[in-house]
């Protein structure tokens, strides 16, 4: 596997790597809320796993499936990630057929994810299709200065105002927005700076 700027890898970065401590803190955030059948889209190298299993006490999922784009991470995560509950599928996180492949869910995951698509409201029509009835999405992204402005990043699309992200999310019936800084995600607080948003979105 090659480590990039956009690709977290734990078993490859230092513990106190800001970025990896940021990632994991959105899956333990999630950990908290998420129960039954979980979806991770664009779930990476697989590292969600150990986060929502290994800790039996608050653990609530009964299976997990990640997909993600790239083979060769689908394939670091059997070998490095493997679960009896868990199961990694190469995949399209924007593939309309994934409902007949996969069936639905009560909790879809999407971190870090809408920002590298040209299609973003075509994915958020997915998240939908994909969720069981009042199921909920977990979806994360980078505060940014736009949707329609040139992104300086060449990984990404575009990076959203918070006033874009919602208007994509607005397909949802009810969106709670929490800011992240570092690993802390929370309830925005005024004249506070954050660098990420995080909506838990149900339909």
């Amino acid at each position: 596997m090659v480590l990039t700027t956009e690709r977290v890898i734990p078993k490859a970065m230092n513990p106190r790597n800001g970025m990896l401590q940021e990632h994991i803190a959105r899956y333990i955030f999630a950990n908290n809320i998420v129960h039954g059948k979980v979806l991770d889209l664009a779930c990476g190298v697989g590292y969600a796993v150990p986060i929502l299993f290994d800790i039996p006490t608050v653990s609530r999922v009964k299976q997990y499936v990640g997909v993600d784009i790239d083979k060769k991470c689908i394939e670091y995560a059997k070998v490095h990630y493997s679960h009896p509950k868990a199961e990694f599928i190469t995949g399209d996180a924007c593939d309309t057929s994934l409902i007949e492949q996969l069936g639905s869910f009560d909790y879809v995951i999407s971190f870090e994810t809408i920002e590298h698509l040209e299609k973003d409201s075509d994915f958020i029509r997915n998240i939908i299709t994909l969720l069981k009835p009042g199921g909920t999405a977990l979806i994360s992204t980078p505060f940014g200065r736009g949707r329609d402005i040139e992104c300086s990043n060449p990984y990404h699309v575009c990076q959203y105002t918070e006033e874009d992200f919602k208007d994509l999310l607005t397909p949802f019936k009810k969106v709670k927005m929490y800011h992240q800084i570092d690993e802390y995600i929370e309830e925005p607080l005024p004249e506070k700076k954050y660098y990420l948003m995080l909506a838990v979105c149900t339909i």
